[in-house]
């Protein structure tokens, strides 16, 4: 079968005596950095010394299917370089391709950054999602966190601390400066930080620099109740800022519940002014013109 491991996101304590037993027996382990699998073993005073079969994010694709027909005669246990295998690591590939062949998939639970710093972080727990990695380009980022300014889950998100001060900035742009944001840093490491505020304030701190590995977790929209008055006026302000009338009025609409074509021709009376018929054509087309 395929077991997918979870190994210690920092804290080497938080090996799994049930890994540690995998470890000690295993034949063959497919690792997405086998230097990294070495130094574990090392390190946990295991003296079994697997074949080690590199599983990474540039060959996953090609060598899923060499793992699966081994996987059909022995035990081939994968491991990524921290957490679980498949959650933001190499693994997604290799399990699909084994659910097709009909091999079977099973899984040694253990260490997680994402859950880690879901528990830590403050933020409701009962409803939330994990987005992985934020965009490295600036509009790329922009235009994801501008799709989710109304996700009403807590949302969990990787991101490299070379970034973290431009994307805090950009969270703060489009889901609010007053958001709550948690920044989570080195979790179950020596120089464990866990840092909370609203996503300007966090900005500003990150901008002094930021060292180590790093989850930001940030609360959900709230429900807002809005009259339609309401509604307009925060399409306009929006419209204000640089976006487009059309993307404003969905994202007030997400926000608010109002309808979002309503919004967008009363948005667009009110900017060609007081009896005055809107000049600019409408970006919502007629039934007619479907």
């Amino acid at each position: 079968m395929i077991i997918l491991a979870a190994t210690p996101i920092g804290n080497l304590g938080d090996a799994s005596r049930r890994l540690i037993e995998t470890l000690s027996t295993i034949t063959i382990v497919a690792a997405e950095d086998t230097r990294v699998t070495v130094h574990l073993l090392k390190a946990l005073g295991i003296e079994n010394r697997p074949r080690l079969i590199a599983l990474h994010d540039h060959n996953e694709r090609g060598k899923a299917a060499e793992l699966v027909e081994l996987a059909r005669d022995t035990d081939i246990l994968v491991l990524s370089d921290a957490g679980m295998p498949t959650v933001s690591d190499p693994g997604f590939h290799l399990v699909d391709a084994a659910v097709a062949a009909g091999v079977q998939v099973t899984a040694l639970p253990g260490p997680s950054a994402v859950l880690t710093a879901l528990a830590v972080s403050g933020l409701p727990t009962d409803r939330f999602t994990f987005e992985g990695f934020l965009p490295r380009k600036h509009g790329e980022r922009v235009k994801l966190l501008r799709d989710l300014s109304a996700e009403r889950r807590t949302m969990v998100f990787f991101e490299s601390p070379n970034r973290l001060a431009d994307s805090l900035l950009d969270l703060a742009a489009t889901l609010g400066a007053d958001r709550r944001v948690v920044v989570c840093r080195e979790l179950t490491k020596f120089f464990e930080e866990v840092k909370r505020g609203t996503a300007a304030e966090l900005a500003e701190w990150a901008a002094l620099g930021v060292r180590g590995e790093i989850c930001i977790v940030v609360a959900g929209a709230e429900v807002r109740v809005l009259d339609l008055a309401m509604g307009v006026a925060e399409v306009l302000e929006l419209v204000a800022g640089g976006i487009r009338l059309k993307e404003a009025a969905a994202d007030v609409s997400a926000a608010s519940g109002l309808g979002k074509r309503e919004l967008y021709e009363h948005a667009l009376q009110a900017k060609a002014g007081p009896g005055k018929p809107a000049v600019k054509k409408p970006e919502y087309p007629s039934p007619l013109q479907r």
